[in-house]
């Protein structure tokens, strides 16, 4: 076992999981300065691992998901682990609080974290502020999304909605490499499913349409629905020429065949993540993968990867990119480096030449 797992994890996992969240950033952000020879060390070097996705170039397919570090304060550190790309976020065009505490628990019994945060971040305009002079070695992604006002707030309009889009894009694309569009958020009330009806789907594409983005857009959409949503979002993107692809959120209802009592969970209101999250991940990435215009559209995949044979699964299934968090909080900033080097001898024991070759091969 890893020094993080028999040291430090048992001490960690004493403190409440905000608290430990908060910390792992805030040391993050003091150790910036290392990245470079962090990186030295932990960056997998194969030609096999290296992608180029919407037009990036990604030395891996690994990267870290939007959640961990919601406001970009650490990502110089965290791009030092090892990461092929770093999302932020979800961040949005005015700060927010979040929801009420206590909004995060570990599930160990499932390997899981269940999440109701509400989107707590610094606001678009000063995130940006921070990233103005932050240069990565690799891709970094902004998740963006509509300001979580707290509990007892009017409901925003729709056009007020779209706006907040399309101001957030404003101030924070000259910022990102990518932008990923949060369109499902499973922990507020205005982006749960404000988007599962078609015409404000089309009308925030079309709002963003005039902007002329110059960079990839995705869409992260919910999960729930089955193919009729999946062909529908794919509908709305077809006719968009700036949507570069899509991703799925996690649901806002607990999966089934959990370990972690049903009587436990119930006090937990939020979203699982970690392995729980995978069946339903994996439905959707094989569906989208069939259906979409692969010239036009690329998946990125998550939910569940806390080993390289679960991010292989996802790659093989239609996914070209992938992401974690729930692993680093079990395993350790080292699965990093373990899964993608576990994914490199995966494709070279299937005889993958590159990592694209493999993308859809179960599909």
């Amino acid at each position: 076992m890893s020094i993080y797992a028999t040291l430090l994890r048992p001490l960690l996992f004493r403190l409440d999981p905000e608290t430990a969240h908060h910390l792992a950033i805030a040391s993050g952000a003091s150790f910036g300065w290392a990245a470079g020879a962090m990186r030295a060390v932990t960056a997998a070097d194969d030609v096999r691992l290296a992608t180029t996705v919407a037009g990036l170039r990604f030395p891996t397919p690994i990267g870290l998901a939007a959640g961990f570090d919601k406001s970009g304060a650490a990502i110089t550190a965290l791009a030092g682990l090892g990461f092929g790309s770093i999302e932020i976020g979800s961040v949005s065009i005015d700060p927010s609080q979040g929801n009420p505490k206590p909004r995060l628990w570990r599930i160990p019994e499932d390997k899981g974290i269940v999440v109701h945060y509400g989107l707590p971040n610094d606001g678009a305009t000063i995130i940006a502020g921070r990233l103005a002079q932050v240069r990565l070695p690799v891709p970094l992604g902004i998740n963006l999304v509509v300001t979580n006002r707290g509990p007892g707030a009017p409901p925003l309009a729709a056009d007020q909605i779209i706006g907040e889009y399309v101001a957030a894009t404003k101030v924070l694309a000259p910022r990102a490499d990518y932008l990923m569009l949060n369109l499902s958020c499973p922990n507020t009330a205005d982006g749960r499913d404000f988007f599962a009806d078609a015409a404000h789907l089309d009308a925030c594409l079309a709002a963003l349409s005039e902007l002329q983005l110059s960079l990839p857009v995705f869409l992260k959409v919910s999960p729930l629905g089955g193919i009729a949503a999946i062909e529908r979002v794919l509908a709305a993107a077809d006719i968009r020429s700036f949507v570069s692809g899509f991703m799925f959120n996690l649901p806002p209802v607990k999966p089934e065949h959990m370990r972690t009592p049903g009587s436990v969970l119930r006090a937990m209101p939020g979203a699982v993540s970690g392995p729980a999250a995978a069946a339903l991940a994996d439905f959707c990435i094989r569906e989208a993968f069939r259906r979409m215009d692969r010239k036009r559209h690329v998946l990125i995949g998550a939910g569940g990867i806390a080993t390289a044979e679960d991010a292989y699964a996802k790659i093989r299934l239609g996914a070209s990119l992938v992401q974690l968090l729930t692993a680093l909080i079990y395993e350790g900033p080292g699965v990093v480096r373990t899964i993608t080097t576990g994914l490199s001898a995966l494709l070279a024991r299937d005889g993958f030449g590159n990592v694209a070759d493999a993308v859809g091969v179960d599909a």
